[in-house]
């Protein structure tokens, strides 16, 4: 049994925003409800993991930079209010793919990088279709089953706490208040920049 809830855009930025802000956010409160075990108790909330609705909470965003960034503010959200939830290996990422092959002969395969489509040109022989997901909602019902929902088919990546510690980290550095980490950390990694386009 799964259970899907949409979210539209990106999420309040918690690291910038006050306990009211994030309390009072239609996204988060939806989220809250849903999982039913409440918000940390370092709040004054009654969290309890044991009354967690679902086994597993799966974020699923695009494999792009803008889903990138919903995961991290998501992963932000879990690791400063409900951090139980990736303490006890609830937390989860799908890993869609980024496209299909389609050989003119043979079984078509989901490639989820450009490392595994390089590998897929060099050992096909013959001509191929190619399809590059620029999403999500980019595939039709089946392919969503296929690569994202189906339990036997799907990838899904543990969230760890070190992942979530991580994403905090940089979401504090790169959305918080603190100006000189920012511009530091960019000086650094600019010259590593690629264009998603």
């Amino acid at each position: 049994y799964q259970a899907i809830l949409p979210i539209r855009g990106k999420i309040l930025n918690v690291e910038k925003a006050s306990i009211d802000k994030v309390l009072a956010n239609a996204e988060i409160k939806t989220m809250i409800n849903a999982f039913g075990c409440g918000f940390s108790e370092g709040y004054g909330n009654d969290f309890d993991i044991t009354r967690l609705r679902y086994d597993k909470i799966i974020i699923m965003a695009d494999a792009d930079v803008d889903g990138a960034h919903i995961s991290t503010l998501l992963l932000t959200l879990f690791y400063r209010f409900m951090p139980e939830l990736i303490f006890e290996g609830h937390v989860y990422i799908a890993m869609p793919p980024l496209y299909k092959a389609m050989p003119s002969k043979g079984n078509e395969e989901y490639l989820y990088d450009d490392k595994a489509l390089e590998r897929y040109r060099k050992r096909h022989k013959g001509p191929f279709t190619l399809q590059r997901y620029k999403g999500l909602g980019e595939m039709d019902a089946q392919q969503l089953w296929e690569t994202t929902l189906n339990p036997e088919t799907r990838m899904l990546k543990l969230v760890e706490i070190e992942d979530a510690r991580m994403a905090s980290e940089v979401t504090e550095m790169l959305m918080g208040t603190d100006v000189p980490p920012r511009k530091a950390f960019i000086y650094e990694y600019a010259p590593d920049a690629e264009l998603d386009i």
